[in-house]
């Protein structure tokens, strides 16, 4: 499954799924580009893809920026020259009720950075991606699938928006070699709680809920959707796409809201 030459672009590479996509695509011996806020910490995640023996690239941007969107693009070809994977990983999670008075400012801030910078860099990508036959891969949550929460309907619509953009660009794409998939996790591992505003006894609390509302009784570690991803993007999945692929430890096969509110 190798990735050999072949030039991967990330989005939230800076930690948790982002950060262990870079290093299983470096493994493959693939060059990757980290895209992030957080310099210092995307620097880190390219040290380690180093090590591997892949070059990387380094871009500092914020998704909600068209300029910035647009300069991801310009820097990668300028480094590269081609792009053969995109992994639209970038996102954020929040809570908020349909009634509050602030619940517009959260769906409007979801949208902005959840799905349509991954919208936007994929119509960038899209003519470059033709010339390699590449294709993308779009992190969604199973979030899409079912309201995890009561207060998540601005989170659980933008995943289910990118859902479905995955399957209309999936089919868009496919005559001329395309391939466009999702992967939805469940509860994984990493350090998404921080951005949320939540305390560290009440992260902990909130992981305790979301391994009891998984049937196989916890969370999920984020090499496991790295090599989900890297198995969609390679040629081992050649006849695989418009396909949302849910990881979730069986969350949904549980029912996390009948269980999880007992």
């Amino acid at each position: 499954m190798s990735f050999k030459e072949k030039v991967i672009l990330i989005t939230g590479a800076s930690s948790g799924i982002g950060e262990s996509v870079s290093q299983v695509f470096s493994k493959e011996g693939g060059n990757v580009v980290l895209v992030g806020r957080n310099e210092e910490k995307l620097w880190k995640v390219a040290e380690k893809c180093e090590s591997y023996g892949s070059k990387t690239l380094v871009i500092t941007a914020d998704l909600t920026k068209d300029e910035d969107l647009k300069k991801i693009i310009q820097n990668t070809l300028k480094d590269f020259g081609k792009i053969h994977v995109l992994v639209n990983n970038a996102g954020i999670a929040g809570m908020e009720s349909i009634i509050s008075e602030t619940a517009m400012q959260m769906f409007d801030k979801m949208i902005a950075t959840n799905l349509r910078p991954a919208v936007y860099l994929t119509h960038l990508c899209v003519p470059y991606l033709i010339e390699t036959k590449g294709n993308i891969i779009n992190i969604g949550s199973i979030a899409a699938c079912a309201p995890l929460f009561c207060e998540n309907f601005s989170y659980s619509t933008s995943k289910a928006a990118l859902d479905n953009f995955t399957k209309c660009i999936a089919f868009e794409l496919a005559p001329k070699g395309v391939r466009a998939n999702t992967v939805n996790p469940g509860p994984v591992k990493t350090n998404f709680m921080d951005a949320m505003n939540i305390d560290k006894n009440s992260q902990e609390d909130l992981w305790q809920v979301l391994i009891k509302g998984s049937a196989l009784g916890k969370a999920i570690d984020p090499e496991e959707i790295a090599a989900l991803v890297i198995f969609l993007a390679s040629d081992k999945a050649k006849s695989i796409t418009g396909v949302s692929y849910v990881i979730d430890n069986g969350v949904l096969l549980k029912g996390f809201m009948k269980e999880t509110d007992n």
